[in-house]
């Protein structure tokens, strides 16, 4: 891709172009936005500069593009940092050599507005206040029209949401395609298949050959005599982190400076990228404290300076695409089943629950719409016409939709509905989705089906989402109108007559469904890189790592889908086993051994490392790696992994090979609040989980799996599965509750839209490989008077 660079000055932002290079894109232009000049003649142009005309499409004069300026302008001394929500402006005078040190147009636009609006995900259409945000769209715009061929655009966000939604919202607005490299990287894959942490991405950037200054203090422990360290080399990195840890700032992302700690200024990179370096003499820097801690350098007469520019190669650590924990269960599948880790399932013959509740939900509801029409953009259309219809009628709005599940008779049609379905929702974080292809299983004339679990009950900030739509190394970035991750509190399912706080507590977060695109190039896996099982290990890593950043400790259930077996394939028993295996040891990998609590590994840090020695510090709290999926101590005594089956459909998007669907995860889970269970109930194999949620409420999952070759028919076995859920529930509850399945899975048969949600497949399988003919999910929130049994 041809990208333009957003450039601060800082570290991350050049780092991050730096990644495009190295993945095979061009750097064709570099933005930047930077204070508005002092009152002068020429406003908008900085003193000195010969600036080029904008372009006739350019949506405002004043964009800058040009290598002839320098780093001393006195229009632009200003003795005050903007401390901008959105845009490093310290160093600002510097900026305009970048020109000439890279060998690339630079385009400059003063910064229009203020942080007018603070929420972290971010939408153009939401206030009335301009934001700093839109300054964004006349740069680019003028920076598009002067490079037709620009169709990306690069970023320097880490941890930042903030920055991230606002970069994305107006690239994706400009029709750029919005990169990121940096995000998530601390959390990634370092070397020898280390987690890189905060540290390693400071040690990525000395061996890459970057030269940053520190420019700005604001907290952390650093005072001024940390301004002008290099952040890109041994002595700066330690001094950071002896400072940081002195002063008990080990928070996620400060040694990186990503909580306002510090800022950055460029000086030098490798040469792919930097044909001259920048130098500023001692007596040319001045200090500005600004009071409270903080502290800047106002920098004068800049200068460029030759450099050695033999090298024009990119030599940046690319993190691995399989982190060490999916390493490990890519490397379980290739053995044999029999010499594979096994995690023993506990048979339960009775549920071993029981319960007083006096009141269930009906705050989450599932509506149903299938197409019809002489078109799938007729049907698709007629579709949003009446969800619209029937929210206004409930008086909601599209915030309401948590998840949805589209099903196609087509995948070819994916584009088509995706354009119509995306015009429901204008506000950020749209809900979550499945989409599958059925083909014929789907009923005569229908194209398009749609599945939406709609809240009537959210408060204004119950719902949390998460919406990446940059391209990572973290996991697959949003394609379409739809949410990673979606977020509601579980109390505010339940009527239970109590007060429980709906800000806190426990959670259930519903997921996208997850195909194996390598995050960086959102293409599939190439041949080399590995087959099916790959495939497999790949897009469960993607459940993983959004269930973590969620906050999920524990998976309801699981649906791996596959597309129809072909001739001379792998069948779709041996395909359920795969799944079944690769699903177990995610769990199992996590599972503590008994009798080794605080045992060290030999080869690894010990207690004493993990605790003092910051490079074994990661993410979350001190002394401590990313959090696990699962997270064993919210279980019970028994340890059954959760249910998993698979589904064999028409096709996937993206021709993948498979498609990972979590039911539900759960987060903010209590230590020991999730029972598990699994019985069987006339030839039908039941699992139940329940998750205390608070002291008056309970979250439950029933699912109802009815084995192959039965001799009743579809309608007949609906109504027995619907009451051995109903009777599972009505022990649990205390009463008798109606019952409505949030899914079924089902083969062959008619069916119609009073079934609820139906997902038609041409075959089902459990996680022994057995084939099955239906499969009912059920769940529900019920108030008790009582505790967890």
């Amino acid at each position: 891709m041809n990208v333009i660079a957003l450039v601060s000055g800082g570290k991350d932002s050049f780092f991050s172009a730096l990644h495009c290079l190295a993945n095979g894109h061009r750097v064709v232009a570099l933005a930047n936005l930077h204070p508005g000049p002092a009152p002068g003649p020429e406003p908008g142009l900085s003193h000195g500069t010969a600036a080029l005309p904008p372009p006739a499409s350019a949506a405002v004069s004043g964009v800058l593009a040009s290598s002839r300026v320098r780093g001393d302008d006195e229009q632009y001394e200003l003795d005050q940092d903007l401390n901008s929500f959105m845009y490093q402006t310290v160093g600002h005078q510097v900026i305009p050599l970048y020109a000439d040190a890279t060998g690339l147009p630079l385009y400059r636009q003063p910064i229009v507005g203020g942080a007018g609006r603070h929420a972290k995900d971010y939408s153009h259409l939401a206030g009335a206040d301009p934001d700093e945000t839109e300054s964004m769209v006349p740069l680019l715009r003028a920076v598009m029209a002067a490079h037709p061929e620009a169709n990306a655009i690069s970023a320097g966000a880490i941890l930042s949401t903030y920055q991230r939604t606002r970069v994305e919202s107006v690239a994706t607005r400009l029709g750029l395609v919005p990169l990121a490299y940096l995000w998530k990287f601390p959390v990634l894959p370092g070397p020898a298949g280390s987690v890189a942490g905060d540290i390693q991405l400071l040690d990525d950037m000395a061996a890459a050959g970057m030269d940053a200054r520190i420019i700005k203090v604001a907290s952390g422990g650093l005072d001024d005599s940390f301004l002008w360290t290099n952040v890109a080399s041994v002595k700066g990195r330690q001094r950071l982190m002896n400072a940081m840890r002195r002063f008990g700032a080990h928070e996620t992302g400060a040694v990186i400076g990503e909580g306002g700690e510090f800022e950055t200024l460029v000086l030098d990179g490798p040469s792919a990228l930097f044909k001259q370096r920048i130098v500023v003499a001692e007596e040319d820097q001045a200090i500005i404290r600004e009071g409270g801690g903080s502290s800047w350098l106002k920098l004068r007469n800049a200068r460029l300076e030759a450099k050695n520019t033999t090298g024009t190669t990119v030599d940046v650590r690319i993190p691995d695409l399989l982190d060490a924990d999916f390493r490990h269960v890519l490397d379980m599948l290739e053995k044999q089943p029999e010499d594979s880790e096994s995690l023993e399932e506990d048979e339960v013959n009775d549920t071993g629950v029981q319960g007083d509740s006096v009141t269930y939900s009906t705050a989450l509801n599932q509506w149903c719409f299938l197409g019809h029409g002489p078109s799938v953009e007729e049907q698709t259309a007629s579709i949003v016409a009446e969800v619209r219809q029937r929210l206004q009628q409930c008086s909601l709005t599209p915030s309401a939709i948590i998840s949805s599940t589209i099903l196609l008779r087509r995948m070819a049609d994916f584009p088509t509905i995706n354009t119509v379905y995306g015009s429901l929702f204008d506000a950020p974080n749209p809900p979550s989705r499945v989409t599958v292809s059925c083909g014929d299983q789907l009923p005569a004339g229908v194209d398009v089906a749609v599945y939406l679990s709609v809240h009537n009950n959210l408060g204004p900030d119950d719902r949390q989402g998460l919406h990446v739509q940059s391209r990572s190394y973290w996991a697959p970035a949003n394609i379409g109108p739809y949410s990673q991750a979606v977020s509601i509190p579980v109390s505010s399912l339940c009527t239970t007559g109590g007060n429980e706080n709906t800000r806190s507590g426990l959670r259930l977060v519903t997921i996208a469904g997850q195909i194996p695109l390598v995050p960086a190039t959102m293409a599939l896996p190439s041949p080399d890189q590995g087959g099916l099982e790959m495939q497999i290990v790949l897009a469960l890593q993607h459940l993983w790592r959004i269930g973590v950043e969620m906050g999920v400790e524990w998976w309801s259930s699981a649906v791996a889908y596959f597309p129809e077996s072909l001739a001379g394939g792998l069948s779709m028993e041996a395909k359920a086993i795969l799944a079944a295996r690769a699903w177990e040891a995610a769990h199992v990998v996590t599972l503590p051994v008994e009798g080794e609590e605080g045992e060290d590994d030999e080869d690894g840090p010990d207690l004493w490392d993990r605790t003092f020695d910051a490079r074994y510090r990661t993410l979350g709290e001190e002394g401590t790696g990313p959090k696990k999926v699962p997270d064993w101590d919210v279980v019970g005594p028994r340890r059954v992994v959760p249910a998993v089956f698979a589904a064999e459909v028409d096709e996937l998007p993206r021709a993948a090979g498979v498609e990972w669907h979590a039911h539900v995860g759960f987060a903010g889970v209590d230590n020991g609040r999730v029972e598990v269970r699994r019985w069987v109930d006339g030839g039908r194999e039941v699992y139940m989980t329940v998750v205390g949620a608070g002291e008056m409420s309970r979250f439950v999952q029933v699912i109802v799996a009815v084995g192959a070759g039965g001799d009743k028919g579809p309608a007949e076995t609906k109504g027995e599965v619907d009451g051995i859920a109903a009777a599972a529930l009505a022990r649990l509850a205390g009463r008798e509750v109606e019952v409505v399945p949030t899914v079924r899975y089902l083969v062959g048969g008619a069916w119609d839209e009073s079934w609820g949600p139906v997902v038609p497949c041409k075959s089902l399988w459990d996680r022994k490989g057995r084939a099955l003919e239906s499969v009912a999910v059920y769940q529900m929130c019920l108030g008790s008077a009582g505790s967890l049994v």
